[in-house]
């Protein structure tokens, strides 16, 4: 039992990880919702606003129209005592009286609607000075955070660039070697060539002084020279 404990406490704990991980990730994003929420409940209380102005409004029509009943009933009751009828002017005494009860309740009512009113103004300034407020300041998140994406991606593509700089240098340098190496081996097989080859002989006789062509240039330079002396001599030159 105490082994499922834990498991249950680590799986709480990886979902609170994963949780708090992905309101992170997300937090410009919630952060943005939460604003327009809060926008659309000042809306509605300005709604709310609208109809408790409504309501004093009304209040204030019947306060007017009780005090015109009460103006009125007033003057009957004068006229009534004027031509001397007391029950009547009674009754509308009494008429007055209520009337005045009536528009006092109004009254009442309509205060209150004002204070209510003014509250609610308060209200709906402060939470809409707020909000401007929050809305400065998630403008200047996504700027700041535009910023640090572009950074990252900037940052990563001079890595790559790096490491490609770096890749396409290090082929040239084995392209280098390998033409070096094509290089020494060719001139290592001319010299062996020289060495162990079938010229290598011939080089060491015309080193010598053996051989048929030793003095061929000498007697091809010989021989044309003789040619031009011909013609003044009238022999032609002997051909060896």
């Amino acid at each position: 039992m105490a082994v499922f404990s834990k498991i249950l406490t680590l799986l709480r704990g990886n979902l609170r990880d994963i949780g708090q991980s992905v309101v992170d990730n997300n937090a410009t994003s919630i952060y943005e919702q939460e604003i327009v929420e809060a926008k659309n409940h000042v809306a509605r209380a300005r709604q709310d606003l609208t109809a408790v102005m409504a309501k004093e409004m009304q209040a204030g029509r019947e306060i007017e129209r009780l005090a015109q009943e009460q103006h009125k009933y007033e003057e009957m009751a004068l006229e009534a005592l004027s031509k001397g009828q007391a029950s009547l002017a009674e009754e509308v005494a009494e008429k007055v009286a209520n009337l005045e009860i009536a528009s006092a309740e109004q009254a009442r009512t309509r205060a209150e609607f004002i204070a209510h009113i003014t509250r609610l103004k308060d209200m709906i300034r402060n939470a809409e000075a707020g909000l401007r407020e929050h809305e400065r300041q998630l403008t200047m998140a996504k700027t700041t955070e535009s910023v640090y994406k572009a950074t990252a991606t900037i940052s990563q593509s001079m890595g790559t660039s790096g490491s490609r700089l770096m890749s396409a240098k290090e082929s040239l340098e084995r392209i280098k070697q390998r033409h070096q190496d094509l290089a020494d081996r060719m001139e290592a097989a001319e010299a062996l060539e020289g060495e162990l080859g079938g010229r290598a002989l011939e080089a060491k006789l015309a080193a010598a002084g053996i051989g048929g062509n030793v003095n061929r240039r000498s007697e091809v330079l010989a021989r044309l020279q003789a040619r031009l002396a011909a013609p003044a001599t009238g022999n032609p030159p002997e051909v060896n």
